[in-house]
């Protein structure tokens, strides 16, 4: 099959030992990012699969109109950048592994590195000390802070691990039955949502994006949080109402945020508010880029092109179009 695998930028996967998984077939790997749908139709036009690296590519109703031999989307985890209703509708099988096994420890890691980076401003003590600049402040201590996990899933619940293990009070809010698998994990759990963004030191979230968790966090839910708490977001930036961050910065409640992920992605524009705000400590969406990572991601993704090619489709999201699939 024609196998063509986008936005791979450091030309990684071809020297993972999944690879291997895809000899045999005819393999198209692009280094580059491009949202330009004239330019994505020219580059899928043979295409037969598509490989897809997380949401870095919007795959949009006007693409897959434009690529009629496109047989298979093979990817992992959510998929809001995918239209699954027009790939249903024009034969072509969504496959998306959602790893309910086991949780991205590389993501977990990424946002107890953010809470630690921001808490002791090492990013900011790394570019003085650069500068000729010998210490900048004085800041904080993680120990008997509170560390709040909103959503109890497989990587908020790692993340309440490392900060117990540094000594953190960790209180949690989530669904109600996850709520009550924290509290048998030892937990605290806040009586309100209200409490909870109150209370919290260092708040962290941790969710899928899905209809009922976009914009879940409000404005009104970050007047609440302390002048001195943390905001850390290493899940998707939708979660937060629509500029909501940034005008509570401004506000100084919270006082500082960490942050992987922004509404549009890549951002190249040097101006983002969130860049440009000297309580922000940001990276470019790097808490699943690690090759141990990888590997596992794309065993999985490569596993359903070798299951499509048998006739045998698995991880199939848009099952309904299995009987008439191209």
């Amino acid at each position: 099959m024609k196998i063509t695998i986008l936005d791979d930028y450091f030309d990684t996967l071809r020297s993972l030992p999944c690879f291997a998984k895809l000899d045999g077939h005819d393999v198209t790997i692009w280094n580059d990012h491009t949202q330009d749908v004239d330019q994505l139709a020219n580059r899928l036009r043979e295409t037969e699969v598509l490989v897809l690296i997380r949401e870095r590519t919007q795959i949009r109703k006007a693409l897959l109109e434009l690529l009629p031999n496109l047989r298979l989307i093979s990817q992992r985890s959510v998929y809001p950048h995918i239209d699954v209703a027009d790939a249903t509708r024009l034969g072509i099988v969504v496959s998306s592994s959602l790893h309910l096994d086991a949780p991205s420890y590389a993501a977990a890691e990424l946002t107890f590195g953010l809470i630690l980076s921001a808490m002791r401003q090492i990013p900011q003590q790394v570019a003085a000390l650069k500068a000729g600049v010998w210490q900048t402040g004085v800041f904080h201590t993680l120990r008997h802070k509170t560390l709040g996990i909103y959503g109890y899933g497989r990587i908020g619940e790692a993340v309440a691990g490392y900060g117990r293990a540094f000594g953190m009070k960790v209180l949690v809010w989530a669904r109600e039955d996850t709520r009550r698998k924290a509290a048998q994990d030892g937990y605290a759990v806040a009586p309100t949502k209200e409490a909870f963004f109150a209370e919290c030191d260092v708040l962290s979230l941790h969710m899928r994006l899905v209809p009922a968790t976009r914009h879940i966090v409000t404005a009104a839910d970050l007047a609440l949080m302390k002048p001195t708490a943390l905001l850390v977001n290493t899940s998707r930036a939708p979660l937060i109402a629509p500029g909501a961050l940034v005008a509570a910065l401004k506000g100084g409640r919270p006082g500082m945020a960490a942050i992987d992920v922004f509404e549009e992605e890549p951002v190249r524009d040097t101006k983002n508010p969130l860049l440009c705000m000297p309580e922000v400590t940001a990276t470019p969406h790097v808490g699943y880029v690690t090759r141990e990572e990888y590997e596992t991601q794309f065993t999985d993704i490569f596993d359903q092109i070798v299951a499509h090619a048998a006739g045998t489709p698995i991880n199939v999201v848009n099952p309904e179009v299995l009987p008439r699939r191209r």
